[in-house]
């Protein structure tokens, strides 16, 4: 008899997360100044608990919110009302500014990252389930006639109107919250918001500093427990982690990850657990951290010396710990990695 179990911490579990943002948020507040206080609001949004923080009025996260859902509308690949199911119907679309500068980043995403990213893999990751819920193993006849029409390259885009080759049908869950936080990081500054912290689902952006004028200090989950492995002093950066263990569902002793391979259409497994990327800019920590946790420990460490422009947290499936240079002054094991220094990556 067939055994399925499905495990979902991240993102369906509204309770897991809750304990998560408030762990964070521990972090983030500071301690013994009263001068001012941050205003906070929660919700529910992008299949995800989100969590956002200013040092100001609570309009101006009121208007966030709204933003928030704003987007959802039209980027949500299951949404029937959302642009991008309308894209995905039709094959081809006139898309809004958000929605068409979205896919235009990502699709500079998949180049640079040679296909790591590619927004295109929908089909194949629908056909896991992990975007239904309804959680199976494809067969590799039925992966092989999906994947023939996974290719980036193919996706045309003229100004907002996008066209999408035969049979093809994209996903933007790579790049969505890193997008909006954004978004809302803009909206903040617009506002006169000095001190923000906008945590989407564990999709952490900082926004200026603390009252005190110290930088925020972001947790990286420990992907091998309740815990974090380190924490991040960070300030004007997106902290974005991706990793197998976020959301997974294990069949006839075997578990599947939900984040899957173009080349393969297999679950990634490549030794690493997680892969945490800090940027400026949340759309780019977004879709590297993706990017990097499909290419695997060592092609992922040569992307940051060719590349650079983003510093990475790198945590295999041996428990091993390693951080790019630029993060060696700013990062403190926690956790189980407490009192032990992480690897450093050098150029």
């Amino acid at each position: 008899m067939r055994s399925l179990k499905h495990t979902c911490r991240f993102p369906c579990l509204r309770r897991a997360f809750c304990a998560a943002l408030a762990l964070v948020f521990v972090l983030l507040v500071p301690v013994g100044c009263r001068k001012k206080q941050l205003t906070r609001v929660s919700f529910f949004a992008m299949d995800t608990v989100m969590d956002l923080a200013v040092y100001g009025s609570a309009s101006v996260l009121e208007e966030a919110e709204a933003l928030v859902f704003s987007l959802e509308k039209e980027f949500s690949v299951t949404d029937p009302g959302s642009e991008i199911f309308a894209l995905n119907a039709a094959g081809s679309a006139e898309l809004g500014a958000d929605a068409s500068e979205l896919i235009r980043t990502a699709l500079e995403y998949c180049a640079i990252t040679d296909g790591a990213l590619d927004i295109s893999i929908y089909p194949v990751v629908r056909a896991w389930g992990f975007t239904t819920g309804e959680y199976r193993v494809p067969s590799s006849d039925e992966l092989a006639a999906l994947l023939s029409s996974v290719d980036y390259t193919k996706i045309a885009l003229d100004g907002g109107r996008v066209t999408l080759p035969e049979n093809a049908m994209v996903d933007l869950g790579a790049v969505a919250k890193g997008y909006t936080a954004d978004r809302i990081a803009q909206l903040f500054r617009s506002k006169g918001v000095e001190g923000a912290i906008i945590n989407l689902g564990g999709n952490v952006h900082t926004l200026g500093t603390k009252a005190d004028g110290s930088a925020w200090s972001v947790a990286v989950a420990d992907p091998f427990g309740e815990d974090y492995a380190c924490i991040l002093t960070v300030s004007d950066r997106a902290v974005v982690t991706s990793g197998g263990y976020q959301r997974y569902f294990e069949q006839d002793g075997v578990t599947y990850r939900h984040i899957i391979d173009p080349a393969t259409g297999l679950p990634v497994d490549n030794g690493l657990a997680s892969v945490s990327v800090v940027s400026e800019r949340g759309v780019v920590a977004d879709a590297l951290s993706t990017a990097l946790y499909v290419m695997g420990c060592d092609r992922a460490i040569e992307f940051w010396r060719k590349n650079g422009g983003f510093e990475a947290v790198f945590i295999t499936e041996n428990g091993e710990l390693f951080v790019t240079e630029g993060l060696e002054s700013v990062c403190s094991p926690a956790g189980n990695y407490a009192g032990s220094e992480p690897g450093i990556v050098h150029r």
